[in-house]
C-alpha cells in the first residue's frame, strides 16, 4: 500500500490527484503560489530514493502548514 500526500487550500474546489490541471489553474488565479511556496521548503537530494523524497515532501508539507498564519493549506493523504 502506498502513502500519496499532496498540498492544497482549504478553498480549492479540485483535488491535485484527480484534477491536477484545474487545481493549479484555481491556485494560480487566487494567487497562492502553493508549489512555490512548497518549493522553497523541500530539500531534496539526487540520491534520495523515491521513499526518502516522499517523506521528505510530507515534512515540507506538514512544516508550511504548521507556519501558516492564515491556516489557507491542508494536507490531502490518500492510501493507495
Amino acid at each position: 500500500m502506498a502513502r500519496k500526500v499532496a498540498l492544497t487550500t482549504i478553498d480549492n474546489p479540485f483535488n491535485p490527484f484527480d484534477d491536477f490541471t484545474s487545481w493549479l489553474m484555481f491556485d494560480i488565479e487566487k494567487g497562492y503560489n502553493t508549489n512555490g511556496k512548497l518549493a522553497r521548503l523541500v530539500k531534496l537530494k539526487d540520491e534520495m530514493t523515491e521513499q526518502e523524497q516522499n517523506i521528505e515532501i510530507e515534512r515540507a508539507i506538514d512544516r508550511l502548514i504548521s507556519i501558516d498564519p492564515t491556516d489557507l493549506f491542508k494536507k490531502i493523504v490518500i492510501e493507495d
